[in-house]
């Protein structure tokens, strides 16, 4: 994603306001006094997103954002084709799995290396504890991530054994004091979870999708929900993704973002080892020694391939 231009001085007299939804060009940003307003953002090149906090102008209908300010984080995917933003000034990602349909370690393993090139800590939640054999299945598929130095912590936010591992309980702790984004697939729960963790989200949903005029569950958009009233702690919700491109982060790059095969690149012999068919590569070495899980350097090798 090219750099944007330093913010001009000619909007700093503006209000100051926060995007909570968006949903292509349409914007819906938050005062601090608590109002809400829709907006349009001013021309083509603009790019505000849920999270920026933005310099806006009052017009007849709204709003219109004239201005985003320096952001602290942006976790965005690239393909051949065009950036797709999710979400920016967040402090943590979220990825949400399900148990059941069984995840995808290819999409989990794109969104954590978008997660390290950023600078982003994530963990992973996985959902549907209750349905114990996928469960127990899917949770071992995800022994290398763990093994990573990824947390993954077990959910169940729907059924009769939700208060085993109470979303709030499980949770809360870890989310107080961040801007967290959920990140996953469609069908993971995380519009369930979020019901769960903020009391009327559902109610929330429905007026931000008539501000953005979608006519439709705002799965389409992305949303910002507070978790306390003293709005110190936010989830971000987005629709779920079935592709994730790294385009944006370079070959030689790829190998710090996995941090289990970063761990092992010191000793090679070449300095610029690419870890895939160098001789004395200590990655190539792990992986026939059993210390490194071979699906994760398979996935380093397509995706090293993907980013050249």
């Amino acid at each position: 994603m090219a750099k944007r231009p330093a913010p001009s001085k000619e909007n700093d007299a503006l209000p100051q306001a926060l995007v909570v939804a968006s949903r292509g060009r349409q914007c819906l940003i938050e005062t601090p006094a608590g109002q809400r307003i829709a907006c349009q953002m001013r021309g083509r090149k603009m790019d505000a997103t849920v999270g920026d906090a933005v310099r806006w102008r009052a017009v007849a209908d709204g709003g219109v954002i004239e201005r985003v300010e320096p952001r602290r984080s942006l976790l965005y995917r690239q393909d051949e084709v065009r950036a797709r933003r999710f979400a920016a000034n967040i402090s943590q990602v979220l990825i949400v799995l399900a148990a059941e349909p069984a995840p995808s370690l290819e999409q989990t393993a794109r969104a954590l290396i978008a997660c390290e090139a950023a600078h982003i800590p994530a963990l992973i939640a996985l959902n549907k504890a209750d349905l114990a054999a996928p469960f127990a299945h899917a949770l071992a598929r995800l022994a290398p991530y763990r093994a990573a130095g990824y947390a993954v912590l077990p959910l169940c936010a729907v059924g009769e054994h939700a208060a085993d591992t109470a979303p709030k309980a499980a949770l809360l702790p870890l989310l107080r004091g961040h801007t967290t984004l959920l990140l996953g697939p469609s069908g993971a729960g995380k519009s369930t979870l979020i019901n769960r963790l903020i009391p009327g989200a559902a109610a929330q949903t429905g007026a931000i999708s008539q501000a953005l005029q979608s006519g439709r569950h705002t799965t389409t958009a992305t949303t910002l929900y507070w978790l306390d009233a003293e709005k110190a702690s936010a989830l971000i919700d987005s629709p779920g993704f079935q592709q994730f491109g790294l385009r944006h982060i370079e070959a030689a790059q790829l190998a710090a973002c996995m941090p289990d095969i970063a761990a092992r690149t010191g000793g090679c012999r070449f300095y610029n080892c690419t870890h895939r068919t160098e001789p004395g590569c200590c990655v190539t070495a792990a992986v026939q020694g059993g210390a490194l899980d071979e699906h994760r350097w398979k996935l380093y090798s397509q995706f090293y391939d993907e980013c050249l």
